[in-house]
């Protein structure tokens, strides 16, 4: 199949709408609404750029003519873009770029602040909102969940809906990934596979977002001292358990954490009652990123430190059956996930999704929020 219709941008000097143009002055204002529109008659397609990348296309079907596209398969499911064999016009609509699609969040067009991406990400092919300014988190909107060169459909994420720009009483063309973001405590959570348990786990308290840009970045990497100070903070959470947190310490808990730094206190409280511990050269590494493997390990010690202060057996009940993860079998870590998989599921597969756990990948912070959720509850629970 030939994907070279691909390279041939649509342009005009205004916006088109059935047949006739909208001129829009440069330094006129125009504040644009949005149109609901039937979702069975558009698809988001990751369509193949070489042999390497892919980048977005939406395709609308205008009219019954013809079919536009056709599917096939899961996981990815493929589609196959009839609207290359014959002139779509009036049939078949396609956007596949900036002029044709951009992104709206809660009735405002943020399509100069976001730009819409398909990445690869462990073996899926997952749609994004790229900020336009450096240190700000992508927005995930969608996934193939599956990985193929070709053409794959990108399903949608809970909460996010094809609309179209409109003016005054007309629709135009331009397409938006929309969705209303209610009571998200963070507009970067939209979509996010671990939404629900962010919403709880700030409302919490043990662990917020970034006030300077009021994001709540799901996807950065967890440091080793930031997931003492959330993990410690969670216990503050546990009724009658009266876990008096230090604010300061008079030493250092280890050569490379100084008494001054701001996590030393916890990490010394951590220390001192097992949770942590440091390296074999005596280090503890405080900003180094920590790895989902040692996040379980971490998680099982404060359970156990929980049920101690409780005067509880610190065996910690199965819940449910034990995950057989198809990457773990021979990780130092192995009996530790596995136990703590079968433990309201505090280990779960990547993205909660197949059956690889990636061990030694960073702990984000999305899952290092549920998975402290998910502790929390289970601990809290007098079978478990």
């Amino acid at each position: 199949m030939s994907h070279n219709f691909f390279s041939h941008a649509l342009t005009g000097l205004g916006v088109l709408v059935a047949g006739s143009a909208i001129s829009l002055s440069p330094a006129t204002a125009v504040t644009f609404g949005q149109q609901e529109v039937d979702q069975s008659r558009f698809i988001a397609v990751a369509a193949p750029v070489g042999t390497q990348f892919h980048q977005l296309l939406v395709i609308e079907q205008i009219s019954d003519a013809r079919p536009c596209w056709e599917t096939s398969g899961s996981n990815p499911v493929v589609v196959e873009p009839l609207l290359v064999n014959f002139d779509f016009t009036g049939i078949c609509g396609r956007s596949v770029d900036s002029n044709g699609y951009s992104l709206r969040i809660d009735g405002e067009d943020l399509g100069l602040q976001y730009s819409l991406r398909v990445r690869r990400r462990d073996n899926d092919l997952v749609l994004v909102a790229a900020p336009s300014r450096s240190g700000q988190e992508e927005i995930e909107i969608g996934r193939a969940n599956g990985f193929t060169q070709g053409f794959a459909k990108l399903r949608l994420d809970p909460g996010w809906r094809f609309t179209k720009r409109s003016f005054e009483d007309r629709v135009l063309g331009h397409i938006y990934l929309t969705r209303e973001t209610g009571d998200l405590p963070f507009p970067d959570v939209a979509g996010d596979i671990y939404l629900a348990e962010i919403r709880e786990a700030v409302s919490l308290g043990f662990i917020a977002g970034f006030s300077e840009d009021n994001t709540f970045r799901p996807r950065s990497p967890l440091t080793r001292e930031q997931l003492v100070s959330m993990i410690l903070e969670s216990l503050t959470t546990i009724p009658n358990l009266n876990v008096q947190l230090p604010t300061q310490t008079s030493s250092n808990p280890y050569p490379d954490v100084a008494a001054s730094r701001w996590s030393a206190a916890k990490i010394q409280f951590a220390r001192q009652n097992q949770i942590v511990s440091g390296y074999e050269d005596g280090s503890f590494r405080p900003t180094q990123t920590v790895t989902r493997a040692e996040m379980m390990a971490v998680l099982r010690r404060t359970a156990e430190y929980v049920k101690t202060r409780q005067g509880r057996d610190t065996t910690l009940a199965q819940t449910q059956t034990p995950a057989s993860f198809t990457d773990t079998s021979t990780h130092w870590a192995a009996d530790v996930i596995r136990q703590m998989s079968g433990y309201c599921g505090v280990a779960s597969a990547l993205n909660e999704q197949g059956q690889a756990f990636a061990p030694n990948q960073s702990a984000l912070r999305n899952y290092a929020a549920a998975a402290t959720l998910r502790m929390l509850n289970c601990v809290k629970n007098p079978e478990s």
